[in-house]
């Protein structure tokens, strides 16, 4: 039976070999070369036209979301499995974007890495639970009201903490993100809706279901 080719992609060393001691008695997964940043996962991609790409997120040079289009735009019977320690849906959304089979977290990819690796050399997709439970609340939150067809997840979280009041600064700490990004955010939700003002911002979002109305003071 033939092997499952592996490319490791990290760019720290102790990861890369953790990774392979973990995989070394897997006898249907073989590790053909790795990589300790995005250029080369490319170049070696090219080289050994592996199965699969674990792809790590953050590296110098180039991150591995475009690593991971450009891998899969050469090598397109390649599938990218990306094992990364940041979980967050924009993260998630960028690198399902760029074609990646699936995502797991470097906290539980130790019990999950083997057979992550099968899945998406079948095919299929593999998600860590953490993951898995971030994708459907960003899909829960998209598809509240009909404005999901418009308003990304996380422009649908920024319009919902509006209508309930939070300053940007607020908005920003609650969704850990910075008040440049919370400005950038409400301003697409306003061109996306035209609706330039809180007050009309807060009645889309009662009327989409997103929030309650506020019942006057004193009832």
């Amino acid at each position: 039976m033939k092997k499952i080719s592996v490319l490791l992609v990290d760019d720290h060393t102790v990861i890369r070999q953790g990774m392979r001691a973990l995989l070394a008695c897997e006898a249907d997964l073989e590790i053909v070369a790795e990589a300790e940043n995005g250029r080369q996962a490319i170049q070696l991609a090219q080289k050994k036209q592996p199965d699969v790409v674990v792809m790590d997120l953050a590296m110098p040079y180039m991150n591995g979301a475009e690593a991971t289009r450009q891998v899969l735009k050469s090598c397109p019977a390649t599938k990218v499995l990306v094992v990364t320690s940041y979980a967050n849906d924009e993260c998630i959304s960028e690198l399902l974007k760029a074609g990646a089979a699936g995502y797991l977290v470097k906290q539980t990819a130790a019990a999950e890495l083997a057979r992550a690796i099968r899945e998406v050399r079948r095919g299929n997709s593999f998600f860590s639970p953490a993951i898995a439970k971030l994708i459907r609340e960003s899909n829960r939150s998209a598809l509240n009201g009909e404005m999901s067809r418009d308003l990304t997840a996380r422009e649908a979280q920024v319009l919902q903490l509006i209508a309930d009041g939070f300053s940007n600064k607020a908005i920003a700490t609650e969704l850990e993100i910075s008040i440049k990004t919370v400005e950038k955010h409400r301003q697409q939700v306003m061109n996306k809706l035209d609706i330039h003002e809180t007050a009309g911002l807060t009645r889309y979002a009662i009327s989409k279901g997103l929030v309650l109305e506020k019942a006057p003071m004193g009832i």
